[in-house]
C-alpha cells in the first residue's frame, strides 16, 4: 500500500475549529502543501460530513477522478494547512468560492 507523505505532521495540527465535521481535500493540499484555492459546500455523504469540499485549483479532471488522489479529513485539519478558509465555514450548502490573488480573499462563484 503506498502511503502519503503528508505535508503536515499531525504533532503540527492543532484545534483551530472544534467539532468541524469531516470534509474532502486532495492530496494538492495535504501532500503537496498547495493552498486552497476552489471551495465549496454540498450536500452531506455521511453522518459527520461538512460537505465542505477542498482543492487547490490546480487539479485536473483527471486527477479528481482518480480517488487516491482525495481523502476524508476533518475540516479542522484542512484549516491547518490554510487557515484563510476558517472565515467562510459557515456559509451555506450549495455556496461556491475561488481564491482571488488580486483581492487576498475568496470570492463567491455560486451561492
Amino acid at each position: 500500500m503506498n502511503r502519503k507523505n503528508f505535508k503536515l505532521k499531525v504533532v503540527e495540527i492543532k484545534e483551530l475549529i472544534p467539532n468541524s465535521g469531516g470534509c474532502f481535500a486532495t492530496d494538492k493540499i495535504t501532500v503537496n502543501g498547495l493552498k486552497v484555492g476552489y471551495m465549496y459546500r454540498g450536500e452531506s455523504d455521511f453522518e459527520a460530513d461538512s460537505g465542505w469540499r477542498f482543492f487547490s485549483g490546480t487539479e485536473s479532471q483527471g486527477y479528481v477522478d482518480d480517488l487516491s488522489h482525495t481523502e476524508i479529513y476533518t475540516v479542522n485539519t484542512i484549516a491547518n494547512y490554510d487557515k484563510t478558509i476558517i472565515p467562510y465555514l459557515n456559509y451555506p450548502i450549495g455556496t461556491e468560492l475561488e481564491w482571488e490573488n488580486d483581492l487576498d480573499e475568496f470570492t463567491i462563484v455560486s451561492e
